[in-house]
């Protein structure tokens, strides 16, 4: 009985230890990923007469960050016709081609969410006041034109209140940060997940206005607290939902400030980032951290437009866009029907 009972043992041992093995040996680590593995994500393609190909997409490195300020150069295009049995180098003898500015076709939206509870007020606010001044000065004093502002405070109050509407203004933006004071709020409680539920509204807003005025469009919004929801107006559970079920263009992001911070709310209120400081010295880095990753976000999106060789009677084709950079490379395959495509100049931006 007991020789019977330690083959079990062992039989139920061994099981377990090679259940927990892959195929390959030991399982693969997140950290293992290879940051020179980028991806091209198509966002939007189309084409037009006499021969345009148009292609949306963004370029994102093997940890899923954002590849920005790429060229022309760093891109390669290869067709596949009815007649080719593998992809086929297109030379820009062939097929003339550009990439679009930013400002021409992408619209990003930002919505800066500030604590202005009494705590802050009292402790804080010009720690805040420099570091989001420093936010939206690093922001927007680039070569990238295609992002507005948006900043909003929030007590206690059921409103979220407009310190400033969406602009690219900055000055306007500044002067109304430098304008906070405190005298600013009645109600010194903390209203976060009404601040979230409200600001993700504005966010989808922004969105919806300006893919419905023909541009490809995202936004940001960007919560400063530093401490927890103290008015309880609304839901843990409703401002977690919201953030969820928002538009996967619309990223989160949340900064904590001092020891009363809940980084589970925080981490959930800020999927793509959250941060937090107790020092309020370094409340700048986690501001200018957070401008850095937006601006390469907005810029990691690309119209890539060219004039196709291919004329019409030649059908679907294949068409494959590689990448490659000295810090990594990687490419995406699609289609595109060249029905009615005939010589002529295709009107490159």
């Amino acid at each position: 009985m007991k020789k019977h009972l330690t083959l079990l043992i062992c039989l139920f041992v061994s099981i377990i230890f090679f259940s927990c093995k892959s195929d390959e040996g030991d399982p693969v680590s997140l950290d293992d990923r290879d940051p020179a593995d980028f991806q091209i994500v198509i966002q939007n393609q189309f084409v037009s007469n006499p021969n345009k190909v148009s292609i949306f997409y963004r370029v994102v490195d093997g940890l899923d960050n954002p590849v920005s300020g790429l060229t022309e150069d760093d891109f390669t295009i290869l067709e596949k016709g009815r007649n080719d049995v593998e992809f086929k180098l297109i030379s820009v003898d062939e097929a003339d081609r550009t990439i679009s500015d930013n400002k021409d076709i992408f619209r990003n939206n930002v919505v800066l969410l500030l604590d202005l509870s009494g705590s802050v007020i009292n402790n804080d606010l010009e720690a805040l006041k420099i570091s989001a001044e420093l936010f939206v000065t690093n922001l927007l004093s680039t070569q990238n034109n295609s992002t507005k502002i948006g900043i909003y405070w929030f007590d206690g109050v059921d409103i979220l209140h407009e310190l400033v509407g969406p602009t690219d203004n900055l000055p306007l933006l500044v002067q109304a940060i430098e304008g906070m004071n405190q005298n600013i709020s009645s109600d010194s409680s903390t209203d976060l997940f009404g601040a979230i539920i409200k600001g993700t509204a504005k966010a989808e807003t922004a969105l919806a206005e300006n893919l419905a005025s023909g541009f490809q469009a995202a936004a940001s919004v960007i919560t400063f607290t530093d401490g927890t929801d103290q008015a309880a107006r609304h839901r843990r559970e409703d401002a977690f939902q919201v953030v969820q079920v928002a538009s996967n263009n619309i990223d989160f992001y949340t900064i904590g400030l001092g020891s009363e911070i809940d980084q589970v709310v925080l981490d959930a209120l800020g999927p793509k980032s959250s941060l937090s400081t107790d020092d309020p010295d370094d409340l700048s880095n986690q501001f200018r951290a957070i401008s850095d990753n937006i601006f390469n976000e907005a810029n990691s999106f690309y119209l890539f437009e060219y004039c196709t060789p291919k004329r019409d009677g030649s059908g679907i084709n294949g068409l494959r866009i590689d990448v490659q950079t000295p810090n990594g490379k990687g490419s995406v395959s699609t289609t595109f029907d060249a029905t009615g495509f005939e010589s002529g100049e295709c009107g490159l931006f």
